[in-house]
């Protein structure tokens, strides 16, 4: 195994239930720390979209909300709550699919997801709260990264995951809706495969790909571990954003 490729995840334990206004940068460090785990020069942390929102105080008491018509129509015609749909359209640009049970939307940030990301799951208040994604997860990303900068003095790359699912495939898998320090995307048209064929298209969604390996440990249910430090990755290459991973409309054949 001498030379060959090594890559190793660990979660950072015992975070916390964040709340609105917490520095989630201080309890990562603190709580990895307290674990005796130093993060390193070129370390990728993947932090859990819900505690970035949480953070920012992306939490909305369902109460609180006033259904329009439309989102009372909507509600009628999938079977949901006519509150949490105003919140869906609020954070939509476009309805893609709709029937009894099912509401998938195109996001403001992009990309198509159920419910617009939006999430009751591992929230306190239940049925009655609803926790929508980062303003901008992006801008989320690079700020995590530049303050670890200024505490530690390391440069690290840093991913806001989520979890979706896939049109054609059955189950959710991670996705980065944000992301810092590290390519998004690799494109390897031009290089040769073992064989000197030259690749025309291959593109590699390089973020997502460690977005899953992450949630490999972060998990969906009770697991309580929002952050995840991947080491050995190749963060190499010019660093792009998660924006970079949106299909354009005019070259999405199925939408």
């Amino acid at each position: 195994m001498r030379g060959a490729p090594q890559l190793s995840a660990c979660a950072i334990p015992d975070i916390p239930l964040i709340q609105a206004g917490d520095d989630i940068v201080d309890i990562m460090l603190d709580k990895a720390r307290a674990a005796g785990f130093a993060l390193g020069e070129g370390d990728v942390l993947v932090v859990s979209s819900k505690i970035v929102s949480k953070a920012a105080g992306r939490l909305i008491c369902l109460d609180a909300v006033r259904a329009s018509q439309a989102a009372v129509d909507l509600a009628a015609e999938t079977d949901k709550d006519p509150r949490l749909v105003e919140l869906v359209l609020s954070e939509s640009e476009h309805v893609s699919r709709k029937r009894r049970g099912v509401l998938v939307t195109r996001h403001r940030l992009g990309f198509v997801s159920a419910n617009a990301g939006i999430d009751q799951s591992n929230i306190e208040g239940g049925d009655d709260r609803a926790l929508l994604l980062p303003i901008n997860p992006d801008q989320a990303a690079s700020s995590i990264r530049q303050q670890i900068q200024a505490r530690l003095g390391i440069q690290v790359g840093v991913i806001i995951s989520d979890s979706h699912g896939r049109p054609f495939r059955v189950g959710n898998i991670g996705v980065a809706i944000g992301a810092a320090g590290l390519p998004t995307i690799k494109d390897l048209r031009g290089s040769r495969d073992l064989y000197g064929r030259t690749l025309e298209i291959t593109q590699i969604a390089y973020a997502d790909l460690v977005a899953s390996a992450a949630h490999l440990l972060c998990g969906e249910a009770d697991e309580g571990l929002p952050v995840v430090v991947l080491r050995g990755l190749d963060v190499g290459g010019e660093p792009g954003c998660a924006a970079d991973l949106i299909r354009s409309p005019e070259h999405d054949l199925y939408r």
